[in-house]
């Protein structure tokens, strides 16, 4: 079990048994760790603003306040990601804290295999400053979470035309556009397209195989970072 995972499981753990405490001793044997990692990884999530406190004595132990907390939640990881990308738009504004601990509370009750896959969406998603502002197509946004090969009709900067066959890889965005970053098969290389400049999308059987890595982008790489769900 990976940290991530570990740290969901935690939670419903004690979640599960509260108000009654679990020792660091007792989660490191059910967790085949260490008691001063469960203690790293309960200092972590309490960071995260999950309300934990150690009961102290003989029979004490941590303790998860359930009136404080969400059960288990039943989003989708494009669900999950869509809160990421929306509340990375208020960077800068006097919410941009409690949005960041919002965030981090709602992923910690997610479902470990719902998270994880929420992770993996969230990796395939980059921004430039601020966040974008032009919508993404629906029929798009569902074929980059199902790793689906598009057609597209597309207008470039000149406005004309063509229609083509893409693997969508993932998305880049700015202030001002989104882009469907993708491997463009009718010049066989890896191209960004303005999604507001997409005219026509049709979903086509053919899975997509390529994984999306930065630095094939032809843009400075402390210019670009990825979306983030911690």
């Amino acid at each position: 079990m990976n940290r991530t995972d570990r740290l969901y499981a935690l939670v419903e753990e004690l979640r599960a048994v509260s108000p009654r405490p679990r020792s660091a001793r007792w989660l490191a044997a059910r967790f085949e760790v260490s008691s001063r990692t469960i203690e790293r990884d309960l200092g972590a999530l309490q960071e995260a603003g999950v309300p934990i406190w150690a009961e102290p004595g003989r029979t004490g132990g941590y303790v998860l306040d359930r009136t404080r907390t969400l059960p288990p939640v039943n989003l989708t990881a494009a669900e999950a990601v869509a809160m990421a990308v929306a509340l990375h738009r208020l960077a800068g504004s006097p919410f941009a804290g409690p949005a960041a601990t919002a965030l981090r509370k709602l992923v910690a009750v997610l479902p470990a295999a719902d998270a994880a896959e929420a992770h993996r969406l969230a990796g395939r998603v980059h921004l430039i400053g601020d966040g974008p502002a032009t919508p993404v197509p629906a029929i798009v946004a569902d074929a980059v979470a199902a790793r689906r090969v598009l057609r597209i009709r597309y207008a470039d900067r000149t406005d004309a035309d063509s229609i083509r066959d893409v693997e969508p890889l993932g998305y880049l965005g700015n202030t001002r556009h989104w882009y469907l970053v993708a491997w463009c098969r009718l010049r066989d290389e890896l191209r960004c397209f303005r999604t507001d400049r997409i005219l026509s999308v049709w979903t086509l059987p053919d899975v997509v195989l390529r994984e999306f890595h930065p630095t094939d982008l032809d843009i400075p790489h402390e210019r670009v970072r990825p979306l983030s769900l911690v």
